[in-house]
């Protein structure tokens, strides 16, 4: 683990999946965005604080992603602060990582972090610089270019997360709360490798939880995610939000067979009308 104090603004984390779960051609990459984003139904309803999106290939849960994200658009000017949230796939640790890098680079350009964030909640037990958490990790990666194609200019505050409490991960959230110019993203897929009615219950069970703002209800198999999903839920309800369900699919809707599939919803989190 790296001390806090070793943060270099000028380093930046390479992209490590370009190429697979997304183009790593730009213009390739910013047509596919901009296509999904068209397929998007608009919204009546406010910009949310919090989104919850999948992290699989494009093909995928590209999407799903997108009709959470089309969601940003009218407010791409205000935000300036993005706080990424996602599950460590390949590393174990205890609490949240954050990352020593500057910058995060997408075949898009790169997306600085929010240095100055980043240091203020080390000063928190659970949170620690691990780069290696974020080296190999795509959960947070795959999200970036649609970020950088719906926002203008916005800084990145990246957590991946290990064995953390939904009291902790709150915490954390809390910290980094903030107005207008800042929005949440927690990346994760939903169940895994079941067969397509039984993913889709699953899922839909899920998704009622995520609405009631019931982390008690989601279960370690509901979501890869599920221990920043938990966090959100608290906070969230400590903030007066309201969830509701954008999208709720499965890879056996948009791009591969039905024996085995993987769940993908999109979430959203909005300040309650008067």
């Amino acid at each position: 683990m790296a001390n806090v104090a070793t943060i270099d603004a000028a380093k930046i984390r390479p992209p490590a999946v370009a190429g697979r779960f997304y183009p790593a051609d730009p213009v390739q990459l910013s047509a596919l965005i901009n296509a999904l984003l068209r397929q998007v139904t608009p919204s009546n309803f406010p910009p949310p604080k919090a989104l919850i999106v999948p992290h699989a290939g494009y093909v995928f849960s590209g999407p799903i992603a997108a009709s959470a994200y089309a969601l940003l658009m009218p407010v791409r000017d205000i935000i300036k602060r993005v706080v990424l949230l996602g599950p460590s796939h390949y590393v174990s640790f205890e609490g949240l990582a954050a990352t020593s890098v500057g910058a995060f680079a997408t075949p898009l350009g790169d997306v600085e972090v929010d240095v100055e964030a980043v240091r203020r909640i080390c000063s928190l037990r659970q949170v620690v610089v691990l780069n290696e958490a974020h080296e190999r990790e795509h959960a947070l990666e795959v999200q970036l270019p649609f970020l950088q194609t719906v926002l203008n200019t916005f800084k990145l505050v990246p957590l991946a997360v290990g064995r953390a409490s939904a009291e902790e991960i709150s915490e954390v959230l809390d910290a980094l709360w903030g107005g207008t110019e800042t929005r949440f993203v927690i990346s994760s897929d939903l169940s895994h490798y079941f067969d397509y009615e039984t993913a889709r219950h699953s899922d839909h069970v899920t998704a009622k939880a995520i609405e009631a703002l019931k982390p008690g209800r989601i279960g370690e198999d509901q979501a890869c995610g599920r221990n920043p999903i938990c966090g959100l839920l608290q906070t969230a309800r400590q903030h007066g939000l309201h969830a509701r369900t954008v999208d709720l699919r499965n890879s056996g809707d948009t791009s591969g067979p039905r024996d085995q599939v993987v769940g993908y919803g999109a979430f959203a989190f909005e300040e309650k009308g008067p």
